[in-house]
């Protein structure tokens, strides 16, 4: 299945008072790029963040979006800081000392100072906030990669029809070409009885003249490789699985094909095939960009 490099998905796990949140979208991008934000207390688990995206996605640019929320009761603790109280105390003696004023500090007062008195979250199992952040990050991904498919369908649809009008081009150059030497052919000889007037023709010199200029012209090896790039890109659509790397160097060939032709041609109407031609593969590489 052919996937689109856009997407977005979101996942929430909940377990008890506790609950995680991810969210997360993509964006064309030559590799696997990904960007994760969340709570600083959670950075160790980035790691194993990292591997569940890979097992998903294999291009683009991703960013991830992780919260946390806990509603429990119990979660947060009070600590007394002695060693900084102590300071406190020491320095308010010290400047009592110095200044000759009264040391008029009560333990309330000291208990207002600064981190006298802090808030801490207590400690939790680590492996079960693992499995609840699994589980969101899992789900969002699914979703993720759901509807990357779902845009995939449409892109395969369009570089299908692509695919097949530039293979209807390539097969009108292919019928367009002895028909060329043909018209060269009675041109030449037109010519030269013109010329010659009653003379008579030396039609071995006027073959020769014919095999040289249908040898300059001929754009038979690179029809031929256009059919071959056309039927590879086709069964790569067909099978699926991250080909967006793949289709962008097969388009640049394809392009170098058609350039190659287009500089050969000697014929008006060949060379408006050879335009359109590279018109539809600037158009499969610019729909390429959105595949992964």
């Amino acid at each position: 299945m052919i996937s689109s490099m856009t997407g977005f998905g979101r996942c929430e796990s909940l377990r008890g008072e506790r609950k995680f949140t991810v969210e997360m979208k993509a964006v064309n991008h030559r590799y696997f790029d990904v960007n994760i934000k969340m709570p600083k207390k959670f950075s160790f688990f980035e790691p194993a963040i990292r591997n569940v995206l890979k097992s998903y996605i294999q291009r683009g640019k991703v960013d991830v979006f992780i919260t946390y929320e806990d509603f429990s009761e119990g979660n947060t603790a009070l600590k007394y800081n002695e060693s900084i109280a102590s300071e406190y105390l020491k320095y308010y003696r010290q400047m009592a000392e110095q200044f000759g004023l009264e040391n008029d500090i009560r333990v309330s007062a000291l208990g207002r100072c600064p981190e006298v008195f802090t808030m801490e979250e207590q400690e939790v199992d680590e492996e079960e906030l693992w499995v609840m952040l699994e589980e969101a990050v899992e789900g969002a991904c699914r979703q993720f990669v759901q509807e990357r498919h779902r845009e995939g369908e449409a892109l395969k649809a369009d570089l299908l029809d692509k695919l097949e009008g530039m293979e209807e081009n390539v097969v009108l150059i292919e019928k367009r070409y002895p028909q060329i030497i043909a018209e060269y052919r009675r041109k030449l000889g037109d010519k030269v009885k013109e010329l010659l007037a009653d003379a008579q023709i030396d039609e071995s010199r006027l073959a020769s003249e014919v095999v040289l200029f249908a040898d300059k012209i001929c754009t038979d090896e690179e029809t031929v490789r256009l059919h071959s790039h056309i039927s590879a890109m086709r069964e790569g659509l067909l099978a699926g699985g991250a080909v967006g790397r793949k289709f962008d160097f097969i388009a640049q060939e394809m392009n170098r094909e058609a350039n190659t032709i287009l500089s050969k041609a000697n014929d008006l109407e060949t060379s408006n095939i050879a335009i359109e031609l590279k018109t539809d593969i600037e158009k499969v590489r610019e729909q390429i960009q959105n595949v992964e």
